[in-house]
């Protein structure tokens, strides 16, 4: 199926023309005294992607110190204001035609629901960095973060119910409304609706965190094991949705299942731990990993990613700071394939 720009989101596997990220902000952080070593993950992600591909950042103005001297010139600085440092979220989607040409979807954002104030410039900002790269785009009625979506580039949409459907979004508007808009923009056939994200998830369940496809026919799954967790009824629930259900091309997804690392809290709050919020890049895989207790599942989720991604170079990143914050490696990217300027 194709939307009426003719258009499709092509998987993350697809080949990358470029990353683009965001440089954080210190008065939008939940922890703002700890923006230098949140700004030291930026840094130290911009340049494991910059091995692979190149990396555009957003800044501020006031933040171009800052920014040129911990991504060394590993990466492009582009002037664009903004409020925060999530660009997965409220950045553009690209898209690709039949053609292969470039264009982009640019959605509505209110900072997850309003969570987080001011956020216009973050609204703004997409727009304003696609005139910058020369990029068409077209507008969506819906608010919309990126990590709340997951393609397989066939057809095949993934989401949750939870994110898509929660009042602070699109209140008013049904799942079969909400639906035919993704289907105009994304030029997809099949919507697969979870129904929820990771226990305590900010974001209110982006999908980014509990499943993402990792082939056509192919879904990965981050799955609690321990009954007394919620995320085991949540993770059991998503699972028996998958296995009975069908994507764009009629198969019922292959589901591999990823270990949840052992819970971690800040606070009061748990932190949102999820080896799903890896991102791939050319030629290879960027794979948050935690440390201490979770050295175990680490390791095991590596393994699993390495032979599902036979072909990646898995390179592992321990962001802690970047975690407390609420986000982690996939939250702060947004892929540009590879295509055709016009």
């Amino acid at each position: 199926m194709r939307n009426e720009q003719q258009c499709y989101m092509p998987a993350e596997w697809a080949p990358h023309e470029r990353t683009l990220m965001q440089w954080p902000v210190r008065d939008s952080m939940v922890n703002p005294e700890n923006y230098d070593a949140v700004s030291a993950d930026y840094g130290r992600i911009a340049a494991a992607i910059s091995e692979f591909e190149p990396v555009t950042m957003l800044i501020n103005e006031e933040s171009m110190a800052d920014a040129s001297g911990l991504c060394g010139g590993r990466a492009e600085l582009l002037t664009v204001a903004h409020s925060d440092g999530w660009f997965r979220d409220n950045g553009p989607t690209f898209l690709l035609n039949e053609e292969n040409i470039l264009s982009a979807v640019k959605w509505r954002f209110n900072a997850w629901g309003e969570k987080y104030l001011p956020y216009e410039l973050d609204d703004a900002a997409a727009p304003i960095a696609l005139k910058q790269l020369q990029i068409p785009w077209f507008p969506s009625s819906i608010i919309l973060e990126g990590g709340s979506i997951h393609t397989d580039g066939e057809g095949t949409l993934l989401t949750t119910r939870e994110c898509l459907l929660h009042p602070s979004r699109n209140p008013g508007l049904s799942q079969e409304e909400i639906s035919a808009e993704l289907r105009r923009c994304l030029g997809v056939s099949q919507i697969i609706w979870l129904n929820r994200g990771l226990s305590g998830d900010e974001t209110d369940g982006h999908v980014d965190n509990i499943a993402c496809f990792a082939a056509p026919g192919v879904v990965l799954m981050q799955v609690c094991r321990d009954p007394s967790d919620p995320n085991f009824e949540i993770t059991q629930e998503n699972l028996k949705l998958l296995r009975s259900t069908k994507d764009a091309a009629g198969r019922t997804p292959e589901v591999i299942e990823l270990p949840q690392p052992p819970a971690r809290f800040d606070s009061e709050s748990r932190l949102t731990l999820s080896y799903l919020n890896f991102y791939l890049v050319n030629g290879g895989l960027l794979l948050p990993v935690f440390g201490g207790d979770a050295a175990q599942t680490d390791a095991q989720a590596a393994d699993i990613l390495q032979k599902t991604f036979p072909g990646r170079r898995v390179v592992a990143l321990n962001t802690s700071a970047l975690i407390t914050e609420g986000g982690n490696i996939h939250c702060v990217t947004q892929q540009m394939p590879r295509g055709i300027h016009p």
